[in-house]
């Protein structure tokens, strides 16, 4: 896998072996940064992380500091590989925890920007609702949801834009 754009743009990382992750393809990813724009000095929380390639890519095109939620431990540990590789262990940290218990013992935490791109087998409206409370006032939410899937509805939280690529959709929530 690459990172497209940004100060680390080019560069290669690997993904987890195995199927227990689903990469998010450069394709989307680029679409997905794209819309975003300027993320410069943005704080980004990257939930179901699986190879960080969001977190990778937010530090490459500007962001200030990423957190790549994985539980995983074959793709976490893959996650702290590329992190050195691309030598960017100072403003990526990761936390090898389920999601749900990493958003209960850090409910004050609060993040610019908040990426939920889960496993699609296990779509919990719930969950996604407990993890956007993490986005500070004004900030951005953005969905990763099966394209053909009504969206999602979250309180707090006003569907800015809807970008559908195929199988896969990206949902841009604003936090009111």
């Amino acid at each position: 896998m690459r990172i497209i754009a940004g100060k680390l743009g080019g560069r290669t990382f690997e993904a987890p072996r195995g199927r227990t992750t689903r990469p998010m393809s450069e394709k989307v990813r680029g679409a997905l940064f794209n819309t975003l724009g300027d993320i410069e000095d943005l704080s980004v929380l990257d939930t179901f992380a699986g190879s960080g390639a969001l977190s990778y890519e937010a530090i490459s095109r500007g962001a200030a500091s990423a957190l790549a939620i994985e539980q995983d431990k074959t793709a976490h540990s893959q996650i702290l590989k590329n992190l050195r590789i691309l030598q960017i262990e100072d403003r990526v940290k990761t936390a090898k925890a389920n999601v749900s218990g990493w958003s209960n013992n850090n409910a004050a935490k609060q993040f610019d920007l908040v990426l939920l791109d889960p496993p699609y087998n296990n779509l919990d409206r719930q969950l996604l609702q407990k993890l956007a409370r993490h986005a500070k006032k004004g900030g951005l939410v953005v969905l990763s949801w099966p394209g053909k899937e009504p969206t999602p509805p979250f309180e707090a939280l006003v569907q800015v834009t809807n970008k559908n690529h195929g199988d896969i959709q990206l949902v841009f929530y604003r936090k009111t």
